[in-house]
């Protein structure tokens, strides 16, 4: 169940790595490989819906994605070109779209919610603090 309140931080930004209130351990899926194929969408429609739709067969989540999610993602996909070829678009249409992109986990904030968090360095979770350090102000000339 996702937690209510604020996003919360990734759990490499937390203070208190050893404390989770929640009690909910955190799952981390390194990026390997191909993600589950999704179906063809089977219609045209808006080119930021079809987009959209696209960007999820390319995301980490999808690997976890059921037939039926692929489905509520197509019906996702078909009210949001509807709503982006409307004259007129509606703000609560918006609103219940914007709710079933979190259900897929489109959203960062979401995954966040519920402990899901992608790991996109390269080695699959190499050690996050020996990141080497920019100065910008050296970088952009100022210092």
């Amino acid at each position: 169940m996702a937690t209510k309140g604020p996003v919360p931080k990734r759990s490499d930004q937390r203070r208190r790595r050893n404390e989770n209130p929640e009690g909910i351990p955190t799952t981390e899926v390194p990026r390997i490989g191909a993600t589950v194929d999704a179906p063809p969408l089977g219609f045209v429609t808006h080119d930021l819906a079809m987009d959209f739709y696209a960007s999820l067969a390319r995301s980490e989540q999808a690997h976890y994605f059921e037939p039926s999610d692929w489905q509520a993602a197509r019906i996702l996909t078909m009210e949001l070109g509807r709503m982006l070829n409307a004259g007129k678009p509606s703000g609560q249409l918006y609103t219940a779209l914007w709710s079933a992109m979190g259900d897929l986990l489109a959203t960062e904030g979401q995954r966040r919610r519920l402990r899901f968090e992608i790991d996109r360095t390269p080695s699959g979770g190499e050690d996050k603090q020996n990141a080497a350090v920019i100065d910008l102000a050296k970088r952009l000339g100022m210092a």
